[in-house]
């Protein structure tokens, strides 16, 4: 089976980092590498036992990962330096625009780097039942969609999908939820008609096997005004051709949705840049090794990395795709203005840390989204969040 994952101790950790690096075929590692996940029974950290295995069978390196709950127990360890690497979700991009949850006087924005992401074959969409002639997201409108209180990410994938048919949550009937479990419950009782979600969990099979069943409104790919709409307001998003999901959604019966990436490998700015490369070298030349080890595990393919997106590349993944041939002047002018965007969050955070902000969480949660879209609105960004 390879490698055994374990929790990470600090001070076994530690000791592990002072190892010298190995090399292989120009590849160069450290003897450990360490990253956080999601949990144990999730497609995330079964990845990682894969890409684990695949290191340690070819470089001698071996992969820690730390399991986390949430999204805040999964990137505190590599704001403390516990971890080189955090296998996250898009509370990746939340962090590094200090919105939602890191609007917090511990957290604010966060100075992360892209390694590589993962796209597999579900999406992300808005489940609206069955029983309703709902073919798009314009034919939301008067509808009663799911609102999940305390779930920002959830929302604003709603939101996302309303403005690509030109509808906000004025244009809809909002029905608060105390959680997403119970929003899918609440669907199949008639209570409401639409919730967000993943193509393939398992609320929205159930709601596929009720009377109700289940529908994905479309996305046009080729609705430019509509993907820009969508993209404004939650710009981690992109087309994507769905082949896994409830209702019949196959390979032979595709779903044309939207999706992100899941797991997103992030890590700081100022991590090796030979570390990096040597990882996202290892993880291309040997993508074979490890690709059918895990679900999900082929999303990690070099046709599916998504070079101009919404977090900039670490320096040593940028390396590895000059000497791919594969990074262009464009994509250096996207990196460029990405990293021009967290400098000016990182500045505006630190003159809002020194202007003795309110106490109150949500005095100071307020305080600071207005400190940031202004300033990046005066720079002439979108603040996408507000």
């Amino acid at each position: 089976m390879g490698i055994r994952l374990n929790h990470i101790l600090a001070g076994a950790l530690a000791a592990a980092l002072v190892l010298p690096a190995v090399s292989a075929a120009d590849v160069t590692l450290p003897r450990t590498l360490a990253w956080s996940a999601y949990g144990t029974n999730s497609s995330g950290y079964a990845q990682a036992v894969a890409i684990g295995n695949m290191l340690q069978n070819k470089y001698g390196t071996s992969l820690r990962v730390l399991p986390g709950d949430n999204d805040v127990s999964r990137m505190t360890p590599l704001r403390t330096n516990r971890v080189d690497m955090c296998a996250c979700g898009i509370a990746s991009y939340f962090g590094s625009e200090g919105v939602m949850m890191f609007a917090d006087p511990e957290w604010g924005p966060q100075p992360v780097r892209v390694i590589t992401t993962s796209i597999a074959s579900f999406g992300l969409a808005l489940a609206v039942a069955g029983d309703l002639d709902v073919k798009t997201p314009a034919d939301l409108r008067g509808k009663r969609i799911a609102y999940v209180r305390g779930d920002d990410a959830l929302n604003k994938g709603t939101e996302a999908y309303l403005a690509f048919g030109g509808l906000t949550w004025n244009d809809v009937e909002r029905v608060d939820f105390p959680g997403y479990g119970r929003s899918f419950d609440g669907i199949i009782a008639g209570q409401a008609d639409a919730s967000f979600t993943t193509t393939v969990t398992p609320p929205a099979q159930q709601l596929a096997s009720s009377p109700r069943g289940i529908a994905w409104p479309e996305l046009d790919h080729n609705d430019t005004e509509g993907w820009k709409r969508l993209t404004d307001t939650a710009p981690y998003f992109q087309p994507h051709r769905i082949t896994s999901g409830a209702g019949g959604i196959s390979a032979d019966n595709p779903y044309y949705g939207a999706s992100y990436p899941y797991p997103i490998l992030i890590a700081n700015a100022d991590l090796s840049e030979d570390t990096v490369y040597g990882l996202i070298r290892a993880m291309n030349d040997n993508f074979d090794d490890y690709k059918d080890s895990a679900p999900g595990a082929a999303g990690y393919s070099l046709e599916n990395q998504n070079l101009k997106w919404v977090m900039p590349f670490h320096e040593g993944v940028v390396r590895y795709f000059r000497e791919k041939g594969i990074w262009t002047e464009d994509m250096q002018a996207h990196q460029d203005e990405l990293i021009k965007r967290q400098e000016l969050l990182a500045s505006t955070w630190a003159t809002y840390m020194a202007s003795n902000p309110p106490r109150d969480a949500d005095a100071f949660r307020d305080g600071w989204m207005k400190a940031r879209a202004d300033a990046l609105t005066a720079a002439g960004m979108n603040p996408v969040f507000e």
